[in-house]
């Protein structure tokens, strides 16, 4: 679907100053004031992203209480349960404070629901479960907040619960032994964005401070595994897609070193099977590098062995699991190629976007691991609200689903306002899960789309890309896509910067490549520079370049490339208009 593109209006005053004042470049000083970052101290604070900008964990609501909770647990040699989710965030927050719990000398285990069996959350059998291997202390990681009978449940088995979570509190919380959130109705972190894994993290740091006797410091040796844990905290901060700005930021800017020099293991063993072993890391790596390959155990319903992954401390047998987990992520990509192809054919056949303001799609047998991907695809390329629905004849009548938003599209909301018609739904505003009876489809449908059409006014139903600066090809050096690099890392709230550039041709025919040929090859020129462009996932692209005759508009991401040795700047592109038709739309 057509994009409208919108360049970033910039003061030429401003930018100059800005520059002046922090030390920077005129392009980085342009980027930040596109970002909102107007002095030269917040520039500095942004650019730096220091690890002492952590903000203290007893800040972080119910740390405190739930530290000396397990501590004592330690103490008294009590056996503990971490209760994860089976997704990264889950996982890695899981393995922080498994591995912290098992350096200070706990009887530790882990549990992670497996997500085609159970779904999501903290479930009543597994409590019943876990107290019949002799459990006694749970404590869960990124899932519970949102679960007031199963803390009920808990309490009647004489369990001892403690809630970490970052998801959307329900009408009641859980009345649990303590519970760590950064976002309560009543007390909120001094950032309250943080992922399940960011909130394992600071809760891990609260108890190596209690280990360590109260003191403010915690001691050298829990200081060394903290700051390894960083790479955990950042990888689960990338793969949940929360805001990469304040605390994500310093995680994320310091655990991508981590993850590269101090690599544990498992981690090891899937740099290797991603290609990224000994290479310098970015925040795209992590997205899709390791997270997809850690997703794919979970969405297949072997989280667990990605949890493993994670802690053990056996090269040869993190070797063995990251291998395998890569063959189940081989899997995942052709299941849900698969769908894909599917409802695409179901929306050109039934669904034209241009008369509906959201997808809701359905499926005999389609993936319930896989169709959460499907649906931020489906959003992505029609930039409207998409649920999918799996159907299982084999199994109990009910549909399981995911749902992807787009934009500021609160899609909890959205699903809440059709509660009536649900048997079950959670998440937050950009992703959620939910099941229903099949014959509440049409009537879920129908009600979903019309909450989506009082909501999303019909203008912005069209995708906008929001473009920094236009520039001719012939700016983008090394150098200045080095000062770019500058803000990383890139990601969710701070995506790396999108530039535009009119007037270009094809220096070569455009091919496909990648696996199943999904992803796209150009090379552009523009008078006498040329560089090399990809599109990722974008291979329905080809047909309509080779089709199209004259001169292009291309947005697009400068990056880095290196190969063999060398290095030089590639685009990935991002949307593509013949230049007659952006000037007769007025986009830019």
């Amino acid at each position: 679907m057509t994009k409208r593109w919108s360049i970033r209006p910039h003061d030429a005053a401003q930018v100059q100053q800005l520059q002046r004042a922090a030390g920077v470049s005129a392009v980085v000083a342009q980027l930040l004031l596109a970002r909102g970052i107007r002095s030269p101290e917040e520039a500095r604070r942004f650019l730096e992203a220091p690890l002492a900008s952590l903000h203290d964990p007893h800040s972080l609501p119910g740390a405190e209480q739930a530290a000396a909770l397990l501590y004592q647990a330690v103490e008294q040699k009590q056996s503990i349960f971490v209760y994860g989710d089976y997704d990264v965030d889950g996982m890695t927050g899981c393995a922080i404070l498994y591995r912290c719990l098992k350096r200070l000398g706990a009887a530790v285990r882990y549990y992670i629901p497996n997500r085609l069996s159970q779904g999501y959350g903290l479930h009543a059998e597994a409590l019943h479960e876990i107290k019949e291997q002799g459990g006694q202390v749970v404590v869960t990681v990124d899932c519970g907040i949102a679960s007031p009978e199963e803390a009920r449940v808990a309490r009647e088995l004489g369990l001892v619960l403690i809630v970490s979570d970052h998801h959307h509190p329900g009408p009641r919380l859980p009345e649990a032994h303590a519970v760590v959130h950064p976002a309560l109705p009543e007390r909120q972190a001094p950032f309250p964005h943080l992922c399940g894994a960011g909130v394992a993290f600071k809760l891990a740091w609260a108890l190596c401070r209690v280990a360590s006797g109260g003191s403010q410091r915690v001691s050298p040796p829990l200081a060394r595994f903290l700051h390894q844990m960083l790479g955990f905290a950042a990888l689960g901060t990338v793969a949940d897609v929360v805001p990469l700005l304040d605390e994500n930021r310093v995680l994320v800017r310091h655990g991508l070193e981590v993850l590269r020099q101090q690599p544990t293991p498992g981690v090891e063993a899937l740099l290797q099977v991603s290609n990224l072993a000994g290479k310098p890391l970015a925040s795209e790596d992590l997205a899709f590098g390791l997270a997809p390959r850690l997703n794919a155990a979970g969405r297949l319903g072997q989280a667990r062995l990605g949890v493993e992954l994670l802690i053990t401390e056996q090269p040869a047998r993190a070797r063995e699991l990251a291998q395998y987990i890569d063959g189940l992520n081989q899997s995942r990509r052709s299941l849900e190629q698969s769908i894909y192809l599917a409802a695409v054919k179901q929306i050109k056949e039934h669904y034209p976007p241009e008369e509906h303001a959201a997808l809701v799609l359905c499926g005999q047998k389609w993936h319930p691991g896989v169709i959460g991907i499907v649906a931020g695809r489906l959003a992505e390329k029609y930039h409207r609200p998409v649920v999918m629905l799996s159907l299982d004849s084999s199994s109990e009548p009910v549909a399981v689903g995911s749902a992807r938003s787009v934009g500021s599209f609160d899609l909890y909301g959205a699903l809440a306002a059709c509660e009536e018609l649900l048997l079950e739904f959670g998440g937050h505003e950009a992703a959620a899960g939910l099941k229903l009876h099949p014959r509440n489809i049409e009537a879920f449908r129908q009600q979903f789309c019309e909450q989506v059409d009082r909501t999303i006014a019909p203008e912005d139903r069209t995708a906008e890309l929001t473009i920094d600066a236009e520039v001719p090809l012939g700016t983008l050096t090394l150098d200045a896509v080095r000062q770019m690099e500058q803000l990383a890392p890139f990601g969710q709230g701070n995506p790396r910067p999108l530039i535009c550039t009119t007037g270009v041709e094809l220096a070569a025919p455009v091919r496909t490549m990648g696996g199943g040929e999904r992803h796209l090859a150009l090379m552009l020129r523009q008078g006498p520079v040329q560089l090399r462009a990809v599109a990722f996932g974008q291979a329905e692209w080809a047909e309509p370049l080779r089709r199209h005759q004259g001169p292009l508009a291309v947005a697009f991401r400068p990056v880095i490339n290196q190969f063999n040795g060398r290095r030089s700047v590639e685009l990935h592109l991002a949307d593509w208009q013949p230049l007659q038709q952006l000037r007769a739309t007025g986009s830019g």
